[in-house]
């Protein structure tokens, strides 16, 4: 099965479990979602890593201590992730990216800043932060 068809399947069968169980929880959601998504308590979910007992690197999902106003029970689209130039896979987030010409005008074109509010609010956030 495709990698696209997968994630597809996958926002799908989220979806539904959000809307079964009413909640979203970091720590239950898949890797391959976990970033960009916001818990129902409103706190943003991270990827971290860390190596198992065999030395390889694995991946979890952890709820963060930063709190999202009014947004809530988010998982972000993959047409978001896209428009706006980011990645799921990156452990933790840089300003460094604002650096990139590319980066910075994905971000604030009118498919991702228009639409995508979630990622914008996460690096707007990030550059109010360190001073930009």
């Amino acid at each position: 099965m495709s990698s696209m068809k997968f994630l597809c399947i996958l926002a799908c069968s989220l979806i539904f479990i959000q809307g079964t169980l009413g909640e979203i929880i970091c720590e239950e959601l898949p890797t391959q979602v976990c970033s960009f998504s916001i818990a129902s308590s409103g706190k943003r979910c991270l990827l971290e890593n860390y190596q198992d007992k065999d030395g390889k690197v694995e991946y979890q999902c952890r709820t963060s201590e930063v709190v999202v106003e009014r947004m809530a029970e988010h998982i972000e689209t993959d047409e978001c992730v896209s428009a706006c130039g980011v990645d799921r896979n990156t452990v933790g987030i840089s300003s460094d990216a604002f650096f990139e010409p590319l980066f910075t005008a994905k971000l604030c074109s009118p498919a991702c800043y228009q639409n995508c509010p979630n990622i914008v609010d996460l690096y707007f956030n990030l550059a109010a932060g360190e001073g930009y």
